[in-house]
């Protein structure tokens, strides 16, 4: 009997020991199993997008078309004077805005992650107004970065527990009682439809089709093709808790019109191809009404997946990660390119305001160094980097050619410049902190000198003017820079300029305590090394900033 016992013991010991060893696997084992259980997906089917007119409309309202892009870094678009590979590889239609249309230089993300700076997009008004911070996260997806990233021997300290969100993924978003684009052009009279990412919330009156969208064609999950798709080419980076997580969590899916889990399909190829189709399909449709285009996405937000097609294309860049970046980076120039196509072939170019932008700045999560060359720091971080967007607009009808613009922007003046091209109203029932770009495109009138504000939880910065503080309530700073004469923000002015640093610090101060507080508190507190990739040992000389999510 003993010997029984101790056998079992040993077994109980010798499982233990590979369960600990294998803790990581095992984790992933689990999401991606809940993962899977927690809808079916069905085959592809074709979406009957509603038809428009047969013969064209009597109005003169422009079209508008907004295009935004994931995780695109500065560096990513080769009108700036780079592009990735050291521009090897161009984006020639997404350059066409250039001598085309009206380019903001100074173009900043409302936040350096992607709902939050959405929120702003769709609102004119800052997450501080709203009370929209924090990225939505999928359950156990913080617990899960938690785990891994603290497994990981790369010289950064601990990512540690923020505070407890026990609410759901899809309570997780935008009110619905704020005013969106959507809804103003919707009163206006315009058709609108979203397409690709949302990630604002799906329940309580969050969901597209609840904030002004009358179709919307959904991401529910986030994988550009099956894995073991034969057309895909993936990159996993192995070095990444965020890239972990999403290979086991995300399914390859999309929904039409707030369906619910029990009615997902899969997209209809490459996700970047298949919101362009559908995108072209809309434009098609609405010919001879006036309609709003909201296309989001997801491209290039990991996980890192490319068609071969593409893959080839770009030719050997000497790194797999690089090659299939580029790849998804050819991709959604390319669905630029058919989407100004399509508005000729309908002979709607003339008459559509086109926007392109992006969520917030590149990755250094992927381990790729210029993603947002020249500029300091990633997705994650107040500095330029994480901040700086391709900020463009083309309208034949309304706006100049060629026309660079250096004066300071946010994502919160895009709504009010498109509410003014449409000839609507902004709200008059709460505050809109944008302003309305148009005039100083048409060189009418500049912009008033105004703080612009970035707010993170722990994370605090303002841009007036020339200057640019950046505060962190945990880890490092202050970080002062004069961006006229150091754009890149390589030389700390804090320690000589107090008297600018609690200038401005008492702005931020001011603009916090003016809102109402984030509506759900953030999950955990993420280090992230400013001037090194992910893919780099940190050491203690480097500098490092806590991110709250």
């Amino acid at each position: 009997m003993k010997r029984i016992l101790c056998g079992i013991l040993i077994a109980l010991v010798i499982c233990g020991g590979l369960a600990w060893a294998n803790r990581l696997d095992l984790m992933l084992y689990i999401v991606k199993k809940r993962s899977e259980a927690g809808y079916t997906i069905t085959p592809n089917r074709e979406i009957a997008w509603k038809q428009g007119p047969t013969t064209p409309s009597d109005s003169n309202k422009p079209n508008i078309v907004m295009i935004v892009l994931d995780d695109v870094g500065y560096n990513d678009i080769s009108a700036f004077g780079g592009g990735i590979a050291g521009g090897r590889i161009q984006t020639p239609n997404i350059d066409r805005f250039v001598s085309e249309g009206v380019v903001f230089t100074n173009s900043y993300a409302g936040n350096a992650t992607c709902s939050p700076s959405r929120g702003m997009i769709m609102t004119g008004r800052y997450q501080t107004t709203t009370g929209y911070e924090f990225t939505p996260f999928p359950g156990g997806m913080g617990g899960s970065l938690i785990t891994i990233g603290n497994s990981m021997n790369n010289g950064l300290p601990k990512t540690l527990p923020g505070l407890e969100n026990n609410m759901d993924f899809n309570d997780q978003g935008l009110p619905g009682e704020e005013v969106t684009l959507a809804e103003i052009l919707q009163e206006e009279g315009y058709h609108t439809v979203h397409i690709g990412k949302w990630h604002m919330g799906r329940t309580n009156g969050m969901a597209p089709n609840d904030q002004g969208f009358d179709e919307s064609l959904l991401m529910h999950s986030g994988m550009y093709l099956p894995e073991d798709h034969p057309d895909v080419v993936n990159a996993r980076i192995e070095f990444d808790p965020i890239d972990k997580f999403l290979w086991a969590r995300l399914r390859y899916s999309a929904s039409f019109n707030n369906a619910s889990n029990d009615d997902t399909f899969e997209p209809g190829g490459y996700l970047t191809d298949y919101w362009t189709d559908e995108s072209v399909k809309v434009i098609e449709a609405n010919r001879n009404r006036p309609f709003f285009l909201y296309l989001a996405h997801w491209g290039t937000h990991t996980p890192l997946q490319a068609t071969r097609k593409d893959y080839d294309a770009v030719g050997d860049l000497g790194s797999h990660t690089l090659q299939v970046y580029a790849a998804m980076m050819r991709a959604i120039d390319r669905s630029v390119g058919r989407v100004f196509k399509a508005l000729e072939d309908t002979d709607q170019a003339e008459n559509t305001v086109v926007v392109l932008t992006s969520d917030n700045g590149g990755v250094g999560y992927i381990g790729l160094n210029d993603l947002n060359a020249p500029y300091r720091g990633w997705k994650l971080t107040f500095f330029e980097g994480g901040l700086k967007v391709p900020g463009f607009m083309r309208w034949p009808a309304g706006l100049p050619e060629g026309v660079q613009i250096d004066v300071p922007m946010s994502h919160i003046d895009l709504m009010p410049t498109l509410v003014e091209a449409a000839g609507a109203a902004l709200p008059a029932d709460r505050q809109i902190d944008g302003l309305s770009l148009l005039p100083v495109a048409r060189g009418q009138a500049g912009l008033p000198e105004r703080p612009i504000f970035f707010h993170n939880g722990i994370n605090h910065a303002v841009r007036m003017g020339d200057w640019k503080l950046q505060v962190n309530d945990l880890e490092g700073g202050p970080w002062l820079y004069n961006l006229s004469k150091d754009p890149t923000e390589q030389n700390n002015l804090a320690p000589a300029y107090p008297e600018k640093v609690a200038e401005l610090h008492n702005l931020i101060k001011a603009h916090t305590a003016s809102g109402p507080g984030a509506l759900y508190p953030y999950s955990i507190l993420a280090p992230v090394a400013i001037d090194k990739t992910r893919a780099e040992t940190a050491t203690p000389d480097d500098e490092v900033v806590y991110w709250a999510n």
